[in-house]
């Protein structure tokens, strides 16, 4: 069993909704993602998803996009962000870490080297951005020999019929994308996202966390009161860049995640 198990477990016993930031590794660089990282947490994060940098990230949208541009144009490689990952476990062995990313560099290292270096890592969870639940069965028997979690993406347009594939494989959590499109493109429809909810309950007892338009408090709390947790990606990455790129001004970015954090608390459960 992975942290995200008992980590959703205890949210739920004490009536609280899980607020998952993303960030990139390496943006704005390697030596600050590390303690970016341990702020998050300190800000209110429950779980980590760490973006792995990938030249043709087809699912985001430009500020995510750039972000993997200027974690790539440091050298930044799947090897590097486990040695990331390694060096957070060293303080803190709690806070579950998700990897979000595209299939390409895990099939470069393969899929057994991958699931067994995540492992010694401090990797939780995986989400493959391009694997469909096809192609994903070589992996997934990596990763379940490994106890991490492999992570999956339902849209508001995935049939009834995928649904129930897709969470007959997936493990930890159900990434809900909350609206068509790429990672921070439009305005989010609650009843809309309530529909896939129980669309998707019916297949499964899996948490179920919701991302894409998740900008502010106002967005979260609306998305949260239908979902177990809500997943804060492109407003977090346009903060850090619009910083001055020092520690300092990286780090007072996460107040945006303390914020988020204090208004899901406010939620009756």
């Amino acid at each position: 069993m992975s942290r995200l198990t008992p980590t959703f477990e205890k949210l739920r016993q004490n009536k609280r909704k899980a607020l998952v930031p993303y960030i990139v590794a390496g943006d704005p660089s390697m030596e600050l993602s590390l303690p970016l990282m341990h702020k998050l947490v300190a800000q209110g994060a429950d779980i980590l998803e760490i973006g792995v940098p990938f030249s043709d990230p087809m699912a985001e949208g430009p500020v995510i996009q750039l972000a993997h541009e200027r974690a790539l144009v440091h050298g930044v490689s799947l090897g590097g962000i486990l040695d990331l990952v390694a060096e957070f476990r060293k303080n803190d062995g709690d806070t579950p870490v998700v990897l979000m990313g595209y299939a390409n560099p895990v099939e470069r290292m393969g899929y057994s080297s991958f699931a067994s270096r995540a492992k010694a890592a401090g990797v939780d969870g995986v989400l493959i951005v391009d694997m469909p639940p096809e192609e994903a069965e070589d992996l997934n028997a990596c990763l379940a020999g490994q106890s991490i979690d492999n992570i999956f993406l339902l849209a508001p347009t995935t049939t009834d019929e995928r649904i129930a594939k897709v969470s007959a494989m997936a493990g930890g959590y159900i990434y809900c994308v909350s609206l068509k499109g790429v990672t921070g493109a439009g305005n989010i429809d609650v009843a809309q996202v309530k529909t896939l909810m129980a669309r998707i309950h019916a297949h499964t007892d899996l948490p179920v966390t919701v991302g894409f338009g998740i900008k502010d408090e106002t967005t979260a709390t609306q998305v949260a009161a239908c979902c177990d947790g809500v997943v804060v990606g492109s407003a977090l990455v346009s903060r850090v860049a619009a910083s001055d790129g020092s520690e300092p001004a990286v780090l007072e970015a996460t107040t945006l995640i303390r914020d988020i954090r204090h208004a899901l608390d406010g939620l009756s459960g």
